[in-house]
């Protein structure tokens, strides 16, 4: 009896923690964003796909100690914790480098009709 109750507890304080730190997290960063006059703050996806990484890496930690201890509700609310932080950093990455793949290609685009307006000025 004592184990589960220590089990459930401890799946309930870490996941609260979890949440709670992603919930500080997210509200500095939009402070910082607030105190721009909502411009854009540089660094700003670097550190919040950093905060992903090491938020689902920590719960994957903290769910295989679980599981080394015998407390499965608080490994598997650890597991599905990680796993949902996994999947915000993989979105966030994927997001990012569609961005940064259309900026390019939106750049190049622009150089070379730069490059080819320059080159018929000088046919004239």
């Amino acid at each position: 009896m004592l184990k589960w109750v220590l089990d459930l507890g401890m799946a309930v304080l870490l996941a609260g923690l979890e949440v709670a730190a992603l919930a500080a997290f997210v509200f500095a960063e939009s402070m910082k964003k607030w105190a721009r006059s909502g411009g854009s703050v540089p660094g700003e996806t670097s550190r919040f796909l950093l905060a992903l990484g090491g938020g689902s890496t920590s719960s994957a930690l903290i769910s295989w100690s679980l599981c080394r201890l015998d407390l499965p509700v608080a490994c598997g609310t650890q597991a599905v914790v990680s796993a949902l932080l996994a999947a915000l950093l993989i979105l966030g990455a994927g997001t990012e480098g569609g961005r940064r793949i259309r900026r390019y290609r939106y750049r190049r685009r622009l150089r070379r009709e730069r490059r080819q307006w320059h080159d018929a000025q000088h046919e004239n």
